[in-house]
């Protein structure tokens, strides 16, 4: 990757931690606020410099020659990453960083029709689960090694759909409308069956230039290595959906 893109990427990945620190500190300096928690700074810091590691350094570079470490890569861009960034919670930070008229603008903003759209369960699975398809199943993977503006926005994609999916599917930040426990977990479900059938389906049939032993091994870091963080994704939203239904008071005898 030539120097200046490496370079604004790593500028960019830089601005983010950046400005979470920052609407950190702003946060904690009200009264009326409990301080932010340093974990989910730590959690952001970690989702920020897994990707930046992904698209930009040595990763980068020995992905284009090893589909086993793309695969990697694949999971660290567009699973974990987007998880820790998401318990990082920095819309939640954000708010309570502006000031009510600013907080209210945002929220506004978040409620608009285009929000609600690309944030629904079901949308949010085509992004993610159904860009996969086309990248692994049509000439998108040959062409993204040999364009640099397709490899960016690929990548770009798989990342931002990662996002939205795990935020559609677990509610960590205000969100304009909110879908029921069982309506989630049955998108949830299906998505996640629809990756698996994906990462079988390389194993026998890899995409156009990928050598038959990497497609294999690949196919297994996306099977099981996905699956890892697909429990994760299934824990969260099973704890989330216990502590909305446990019952609140509970009368001794």
């Amino acid at each position: 990757m030539p120097l200046p893109v490496s370079l604004l990427i790593l500028s960019a990945a830089g601005a983010l931690i950046i400005c979470y620190l920052h609407l950190m500190m702003r946060s904690n300096q009200q009264s009326r606020l409990r301080k932010w928690p340093i974990y989910r700074a730590v959690l952001w810091v970690a989702g920020i410099i897994i990707a930046a590691c992904v698209v930009v350094g040595p990763l980068a570079e020995h992905m284009h020659q090893s589909f086993v470490l793309h695969m990697y890569g694949h999971l660290m861009l567009g699973m974990l990453s987007p998880l820790l960034l998401l318990l990082a919670a920095p819309m939640t930070l954000l708010l309570r960083s502006l000031k009510v008229h600013h907080a209210r603008q945002v929220t506004k903003l978040l409620s608009t029709s285009y929000f609600r759209i690309i944030t629904h369960p079901v949308t949010a699975a085509v992004l993610n689960v159904g860009g996969l398809w086309l990248l692994y199943r049509t000439p998108l993977y040959q062409m993204m090694h040999e364009s640099l503006l397709i490899y960016l926005l690929i990548h770009f994609h798989v990342f931002l759909a990662g996002y939205l999916f795990t935020a559609a599917i677990i509610y960590i930040d205000p969100i304009s409308h909110r879908y029921s426990f069982r309506y989630r977990a049955i998108v949830l479900i299906l998505a996640l069956g629809i990756h698996q059938i994906l990462s079988k389906s390389l194993y026998p049939y890899p995409p156009a230039g990928v050598d038959r032993f990497d497609a294999e091994i690949g196919a297994q870091v996306m099977y099981y290595g996905g699956g890892v963080i697909d429990y994760m994704l299934i824990f969260l939203l099973c704890l989330d959906w216990y502590k909305a239904v446990r019952p609140r008071n509970i009368i001794k005898p």
